[in-house]
């Protein structure tokens, strides 16, 4: 893909470049051993992290750990991080091998949870957030008959606004089969979701 001119490049894009030279920056901070730029990288990515491993994984007691676990690899790999990717890339990338590794060790069935960590705007009503959560609850069920790999490429596009190619470094493979399984995934949602959303959306 070309690459833009600099005047094409929006302000919105060159406020998420600095957004990503200063998580570049925390990372560098670390791998010197700054504890403090590690608390920093820790509280950012927290909330992202367990929301991505709640819903990739289906387990709530297991999210704790599997977000320590990675936490403590960005701690202790800094210096392997090489600015090759963004952060949030190498750090997902982390999340989704450690939650693959911890499913791939067990063998019972993946509960049926409603997921209902998204809240709704402050100023809506209870009318409002009864049907988001009914919608949530309905989303949530219908992304556990995904397998893990679909699950994983739904939720970082949809609920973290992550590129198709950024996903491939991710996930590990490469863009094209990404957006198959992104095709495949949209389709099973359509299915499983007919006729069970059209009174809240």
């Amino acid at each position: 893909m070309p690459s833009r001119p600099l005047d094409a490049i929006r302000p919105h894009d060159e406020g998420m470049a600095v957004a990503d030279r200063a998580e570049a920056s925390l990372v560098h901070r670390t791998a010197e051993g700054e504890l403090q730029s590690f608390e920093q990288l820790y509280r950012a990515y927290h909330p992202r992290l367990t929301r991505f491993l709640d819903r990739l994984t289906r387990r709530p007691a297991l999210v704790g750990e599997l977000l320590n676990d990675t936490m403590l690899v960005v701690w202790n790999r800094a210096a392997s991080y090489n600015g090759q990717s963004k952060v949030s890339t190498w750090i997902f990338a982390i999340a989704y091998r450690k939650a693959m590794k911890a499913l791939s060790r067990l063998d019972e069935p993946l509960p049926d949870e409603p997921d209902d960590d998204q809240p709704a705007p402050p100023e809506s009503g209870p009318e409002y957030h009864a049907a988001q959560a009914q919608i949530r609850e309905v989303l949530a069920q219908a992304m556990d008959h995904l397998s893990f790999e679909q699950r994983a490429i739904v939720h970082l596009a949809y609920f973290h606004g992550i590129s198709c190619r950024e996903i491939s470094e991710i996930v590990g493979c490469p863009v094209d089969t990404v957006k198959t399984r992104m095709f495949h995934a949209r389709r099973r949602l359509k299915t499983l979701l007919a006729g069970r959303l059209e009174d809240w959306l």
